[in-house]
């Protein structure tokens, strides 16, 4: 068997079929709820660890600052917290658009919390690595865990679900779309109520962001009018790719090869669990 340092380790994106924004918190964050579902599509990184405790990246050259870089961030959290003497060199192939709303930050986080887990043997468990993981960001646990889930709280408290394999059309209509900006926007609901994941499978939850970002950027409204035609465009996160539920693969492949003159799309397969966490139960 080779050495597991010298695999690429996926980093799976992820789509949120609803989103609603529940409330403001004392703490000037929101209380939401949404359902997850993660993707067989994403990031890959490539992690060897090192003697010298430096940790580093390579090839980085997809538009994010060391400081603000999620994945060199995680390495260097888990190092303070297990002790660990040893470093990391890291290597991300980006293939999830920056602020596109599928988490792709946030999973190469939970991929190189779990990875450097095992090779540098913290021996963290899953839970200690899901509260280093939330420390990161509110998406981060939900990849560390491994699983589609239902979400609460600011997007952290988890319940797994079985979603069953679906198929989805992702559309990246190329706008860059600030969250931070969305949250303060005043225009925004506040006041969604929760719904059962039976309601949320049957269509019924919406995602609260998705009217903010239609008046801000007329160039997304129509996006979605022109998504129409092949079924029911909604917006991910807070966007600003866009996905549709499709029947089969085929019929995904058939309206991506259609679509693929106006955007940027791509057929996608969602499933219940991570490949991430298939791949370290199977190496």
């Amino acid at each position: 068997m080779a050495d597991s340092s010298d695999f690429s380790w996926p980093a799976p994106a992820k789509i949120n079929r609803f989103l609603h924004v529940l409330g403001r918190r004392q703490d000037g964050f929101h209380d939401i709820q949404t359902l997850f579902q993660l993707l067989d599509w994403g990031d890959e990184v490539k992690i060897t660890p090192t003697r010298s405790p430096a940790i580093t990246r390579v090839h980085a050259d997809y538009g994010v600052a060391a400081d603000e870089d999620l994945a060199l961030r995680a390495a260097k959290l888990l190092q303070i917290e297990a002790g660990c003497p040893s470093g990391a060199e890291i290597a991300v192939r980006k293939r999830v658009p920056l602020g596109s709303g599928l988490g792709g930050g946030s999973s190469n986080a939970a991929t190189v919390l779990l990875v450097l887990n095992r090779l540098w043997d913290c021996r963290l468990s899953l839970d200690d690595l899901a509260a280093l993981g939330r420390s990161l960001g509110a998406d981060v646990p939900v990849f560390v865990r491994g699983r589609s889930a239902m979400a609460s709280g600011v997007g952290d408290v988890l319940e797994p679900v079985s979603l069953g394999e679906k198929h989805y059309l992702l559309v990246f209509p190329g706008i860059k779309i600030s969250t931070s900006e969305l949250f303060t926007d005043a225009t925004l609901s506040r006041d969604s109520g929760p719904i059962s994941l039976a309601a949320a499978l049957a269509g019924e939850g919406k995602n609260d962001f998705e009217p903010v970002v239609r008046k801000r950027f007329p160039a997304f409204d129509r996006v979605l009018d022109t998504l129409m035609e092949w079924g029911r465009p909604v917006m991910t996160g807070t966007g600003s790719t866009v996905f549709i539920e499709m029947r089969d693969r085929k019929s995904a492949k058939i309206a991506a090869k259609k679509i693929k003159s106006l955007y940027n799309v791509r057929a996608v397969r969602g499933v219940d669990r991570s490949a991430l966490h298939e791949q370290l139960d199977s190496s």
